[in-house]
C-alpha cells in the first residue's frame, strides 16, 4: 500500500473535526408557549403568562471547551429570565433546572463529550391587591363618631 487511503482518511477526519468546530460547537434552544391563566396553577397573586424552556449544550475535545460554553447562569439568567421579561412577565415561578457537573468523574466527559444545562419555569405577572372599597372614605372614616 502506498499510504494514500490512510492519508485521505486523516484529511477527511481533520476536515470533519474542523467543520464541527466552526459550524456550531454550542447549541441553544428557547421554547415559549403562551398559556391560559385559568388552566395553569401558580401561587396566589400570580397570573401565568407562558411556560418557558431553555437548553444549551457545548462540546469538548480533549478537555478543551469548544466556543460557546455552557453554564447554568447563561441558561437561567440570560435566556429564560430575559425571555420572560420580553413577553411582559414580572417574574418566573416553579423554576426547575439541571446542569451537567464539570468536576469529579464527570470531568472525564470533557475528553470527548459535552456539557448541557436546562431550565424550565412559568412566566408570571404579579396581580395587584384587591381594590379597597373604602379607599375614598379617607382616614377619618376609621375614627368612630362621637369621640
Amino acid at each position: 500500500m502506498d499510504g494514500r487511503p490512510r492519508a485521505l482518511s486523516h484529511i477527511v477526519l481533520g476536515a470533519t473535526i474542523a467543520a464541527a468546530a466552526v459550524a456550531g460547537p454550542a447549541c441553544s434552544s428557547l421554547s415559549v408557549a403562551r398559556v391560559q391563566p385559568e388552566n395553569v396553577a401558580v401561587g396566589p397573586g400570580l397570573r401565568p403568562v407562558a411556560v418557558i424552556q431553555a437548553s444549551a449544550i457545548s462540546g469538548y475535545l480533549l478537555f478543551i471547551p469548544l466556543p460557546g460554553g455552557v453554564s447554568l447562569d447563561r441558561v437561567v439568567n440570560r435566556m429564560l429570565i430575559v425571555a420572560a421579561k420580553t413577553i411582559g412577565a414580572d417574574k418566573v415561578a416553579n423554576l426547575t433546572f439541571d446542569s451537567t457537573p464539570d468536576s469529579g468523574i464527570w470531568a472525564m466527559r470533557k475528553l470527548l463529550g459535552w456539557r448541557s444545562a436546562h431550565a424550565r419555569a412559568v412566566a408570571v405577572q404579579i396581580e395587584g391587591a384587591p381594590a379597597d372599597p373604602a379607599a375614598d372614605d379617607g382616614p377619618e372614616a376609621a375614627v368612630p363618631h362621637g369621640e
